[in-house]
């Protein structure tokens, strides 16, 4: 896995880059929401998002070194680890999950305050799109289209908006195991699945590893999730960066809790074995992207 880690350091650092470079060309008089966005989207991370954007586009070009092509999926990992950013401040904020901390770090309204939060949210948001929509991002209109649905539909009421509405119901009433599941492949799914599809899209995949990809995104979601689950139940406070446990403290029952911890796990590598699956017909063009896959449930963070 040693070449794999430096591969998803060189992913992280290289989408790092670029969103230094999208944030600073947004910089106006507003000084103090740009200090906002910059804490929120450049504080830290995993960049998991961004290594998914661009493993499935290097599947989708092949061996090929097109500079162009390589900065819109870059373009295309840096929008949606903005979308993800602001999903961040306003999951922490007092009236959504009253978080104090985020990556080690104190939240995005800790540092500024509510208002500046939820303004740094909202500018996020808008531009993930307007990244996705420039023509840097790639030549082909029909492209750029094709990369602002995919995000509208992973935000909106039918993803992570309607995913968390659905997390904030689970702390009035007790959430069955079929209901949690749904909940989390909109609030946490969704984007991931656009994450993998959209680098897909920007690389030009064909409709048969678009498929496959589609699919491998879907499992990889929820895996991704119990796995989150399962870290907010036994993780160490100090590698998470944020207290555990508060899920349960909130009274919402994730999947560990109706599960049990060694069900869930042994759940969360039954959907990965099938999110590789899928990707198993492309052999070593894969390779990254599953070992993507199995990073995601046996991180420590």
């Amino acid at each position: 896995m040693a070449g794999f880690q430096e591969q998803l350091q060189r992913d992280a650092a290289a989408c790092d880059a670029v969103l230094q470079q999208l944030i600073a060309e947004t910089k106006g008089p507003a000084s103090r929401l740009f200090e906002a966005m910059q804490y929120a989207v450049l504080n830290g991370g995993k960049r998991m998002r961004a290594a998914l954007v661009l493993g499935a586009s290097r599947m989708a070009r092949g061996d090929g070194d097109d500079a162009t092509a390589a900065m819109g999926a870059l373009r295309t990992a840096a929008a949606i680890e903005c979308l993800h950013a602001y999903s961040l401040v306003h999951d922490d904020l007092p009236a959504m999950d009253d978080a104090d901390m985020r990556r080690g770090k104190l939240s995005c309204h800790k540092v500024f305050d509510d208002a500046t939060a939820i303004l740094a949210g909202d500018a996020l948001q808008t531009m993930a799109f307007d990244i996705l929509a420039g023509d840097a991002t790639h030549e082909d209109a029909s492209i750029r289209i094709r990369l602002v649905a995919q995000l509208a539909g992973a935000s909106g009421l039918a993803g992570m908006a309607g995913g968390q509405m659905l997390d904030l119901e689970a702390e009035t009433r007790p959430f069955n195991l079929a209901e949690t599941s749904e909940m989390q492949m909109m609030k946490t799914g969704a984007l991931i699945s656009c994450a993998v599809i959209s680098g897909g899209i920007v690389g030009g995949a064909d409709d048969q590893l678009l498929a496959a990809q589609a699919a491998y995104a879907k499992h990889l979601g929820l895996a991704f999730q119990i796995a989150d689950d399962l870290l907010d139940y036994d993780g160490d406070p100090a590698l998470l960066g944020k207290p555990a446990g508060q899920d349960a403290a909130r009274g919402k029952a994730g999947f560990v809790a109706l599960m049990g911890g060694a069900a869930a796990a042994a759940e969360a590598e039954r959907l990965i074995d099938e999110a590789n699956n899928a990707l198993a017909p492309w052999q070593g063009a894969g390779e990254y992207m599953q070992d993507l896959a199995i990073f995601a449930i046996t991180r420590k963070t």
